[in-house]
């Protein structure tokens, strides 16, 4: 993937600044150290980071239609460009290079706006079609690539990261407290609101259009269960079930083998990479070498399953070890590539791993990224089923009425009881925090459209939420996106293919979750080409040591981030309420159960370096 920045005067007052651009672009860097392009115009400006993947001769951009009039940038890749650019040339349009990302100025000639929901790929693409003084920017099915956007005095500026836009001096810097809040309460900030105030996280699967009239976004995809009254039952047998689904994943991971640079795989120990890495293995002699993470503590090591997985695979296997004083070294650039405070140190690790991959000499790996939540990976999937045939206990009123604001649903409970949480978190905020968040905060606004979970069933429900709430803005945003591409490697995440999911989506749930069993239909796939040991251990979260390990090192900068005046001046957090829990986690007896508990001293701590990173003012 790659970087892109711009900005379109929609008032027409010729107000795009060529070093202004090249500022914005010059934080992008990381994203795209091969090369930069600019189309500049006195109303227009748009600039481009490569990552060389595809056609590292010819794929230049900005890219444009034959007569100019479209510029396009595209940030990703389109796996299935050969198909669209066959049609494209039967209808008489001309190529000049090989790049896959060449056809989007072309669909756009063809097909107009609406024509993201044609490519299988993972993108973020801006147009400019200049006879019609329109920009047109869409986001992928998944939201695997980012896509940030802000309307400040008729200047529309546009970035792949918020730190882009903060190079335009017409972007003011404040602190989303809405967003702060989200993070406390869910796995982060939830698209379209980031941690910035005014600053808009263009939503997965959304087509957004700048023009005279303003600017407007509209989804042109989501992720549609069947109502659970109108699931088609099972047409097939199960053996004929699984011989699809195989080679729809086969189809999936070819596709994301194409590059004109070698392919490496991430192993983790889990089903899901294991099974991507055995796929990779399989359809291409030219996949090595595997990239792993571990950790020094035993309970959050799992070394012996990635070895075992890849002797099984004979592939290389290139295992790096996180020790406790990696979090401390990396964690201020953690949150300059992420921009947001963070409640686990996963990133870190992460942004170690993708060190290594690009170190090992590979801009690209692949994942296995979305598994869990096409296929019922999590607990709460097990945790709904198990309540399904019990009277468990009633929730509050304060907590029905809060399942109502986020769901539309008193009966859906989504990884805690909201109410109850409450009172412990604003405890820890500060009076002027509370006053402007209000009661509930980001609890009392809905995060989905109901009507896309009224009627489905429980599995269903809760995949598209975790889809919405844990996919597309965490894992494959600053968990993803941000610390791959903090090194300049490439994820590439083949359950997360469009073809592969819409026969997914409509599949059974027992498919998924079957009785108690969850990934059913992934480890019948996994038992044709994995050790058993892979197929029937529990499944072990991605976890990396937390805050009380920083504590025990007495770091000045923590203790510094932690201090009570500090805080004070800052103005969001109460200072007595921290230094108690800060006590509280420095006892020799304290111990996270991660990744099940929040590290609410992390976010304390990662907030205090947010602040810090990107010049954010205090609470006044």
């Amino acid at each position: 993937m790659c970087g892109i920045a711009g900005v379109f005067d929609l008032a027409g007052r010729r107000r795009t600044e060529r070093a202004v651009l090249e500022r914005m672009i010059g934080t992008l860097t990381h994203r795209g150290p091969d090369g930069l392009g600019l189309h500049h115009t006195p109303d227009f400006a748009l600039a481009f980071r490569r990552l060389s993947i595809v056609d590292l001769a010819g794929g230049h951009q900005p890219l444009t239609n034959e007569d100019g009039t479209i510029v396009s940038a595209c940030n990703g890749e389109i796996y299935n460009h050969r198909e669209l650019r066959e049609a494209l040339v039967r209808q008489g349009h001309r190529f000049r290079t090989r790049c896959d990302v060449e056809i989007v100025p072309h669909l756009y000639e063809e097909y107009g706006p609406c024509f993201a929901d044609r490519l299988n790929g993972q993108f973020a693409f801006v147009i400019y079609d200049a006879k019609a003084r329109r920009l047109i920017a869409a986001r992928d099915h998944f939201g695997i690539v980012p896509y940030f956007y802000t309307f400040v005095d008729g200047l529309f500026v546009f970035a792949s990261e918020v730190k882009a836009l903060l190079r335009h001096p017409a972007v003011p810097r404040a602190v989303d407290v809405l967003g702060l809040d989200q993070v406390w309460s869910f796995t982060g900030t939830v698209s379209p609101r980031t941690m910035f105030k005014g600053v808009n996280s263009l939503p997965a699967g959304c087509l957004l259009m700048a023009d005279a009239d303003g600017v407007r976004t509209k989804q042109y995809w989501d992720l549609i269960y069947p109502p659970q009254d109108q699931q088609e039952p099972a047409g097939a047998s199960e053996s004929e079930t699984l011989e699809r689904l195989d080679e729809l994943l086969d189809r999936a991971v070819a596709r994301r083998l194409q590059a004109d640079v070698p392919v490496a795989v991430a192993v983790s120990g889990g089903l899901d990479s294991s099974l991507i890495a055995a796929k990779a293995r399989a359809l291409s002699p030219d996949v090595h070498d595997a990239f792993s993470m571990n950790f020094p503590d035993p309970e959050l090591s799992e070394a012996r399953y990635q070895q075992l997985v890849t002797n099984h695979l004979s592939l290389r296997h290139h295992s790096r070890v996180f020790g406790d004083g990696e979090v401390g070294e990396r964690l201020a650039r953690v949150i300059w590539h992420c921009e947001c405070p963070i409640k686990e140190f996963l990133d870190a690790a992460a942004l170690a791993l993708s060190e290594s991959i690009r170190g090992g000499g590979y801009k690209v790996v692949l994942s296995g990224q979305g598994a869990d939540e096409l296929f019922a990976g999590y607990v709460g999937y097990r945790f709904d089923a198990f309540h399904a045939t019990r009277a468990s206990q009633a929730p509050s009123p304060r907590e029905l009425a809060i399942r109502r604001s986020l769901w539309g649903d008193e009966t859906f409970l989504y990884e805690k009881d909201q109410a109850a949480l409450l009172p412990a978190k604003r405890s820890l905020f500060s009076r002027a925090l509370q006053d402007a968040i209000g009661e509930l905060g980001c609890l009392a606004e809905p995060l989905i459209d109901p009507e896309k979970i009224r009627g489905r069933h429980p599995v269903h429900r809760r995949s598209y939420v975790d889809f919405k709430l844990r996919l597309a803005d965490h894992l494959l945003a600053d968990l993803g996106d941000r610390m791959s591409l903090g090194n300049s490697v490439e994820s590439r995440y083949p359950f997360l293919d469009q073809e592969l999911v819409e026969a997914v989506r409509l599949l059974p749930p027992h498919f998924k979750l079957n009785g108690y069993e969850d990934k059913y239909a992934l480890k019948k796939l996994g038992s044709r080409c994995l050790p058993r040991q892979i197929l029937i251990r529990e499944k072990q979260g991605f976890a990396a040591p937390g805050s009380p390990v920083l504590l025990r090192r007495r770091d000045e900068v923590v203790s510094d981030l932690l201090s009570p005046d500090r805080l004070a001046r800052e103005g969001f957090f109460d200072p007595a309420a921290v230094t108690a829990l800060r006590t509280r986690y420095e006892h020799p007896d304290f111990k996270l159960n991660a990744p099940f508990e929040d590290d609410l001293l992390a976010l304390v701590l990662t907030f205090g370096l947010f602040l810090n990173t990107f010049d954010l003012p205090a609470l006044s």
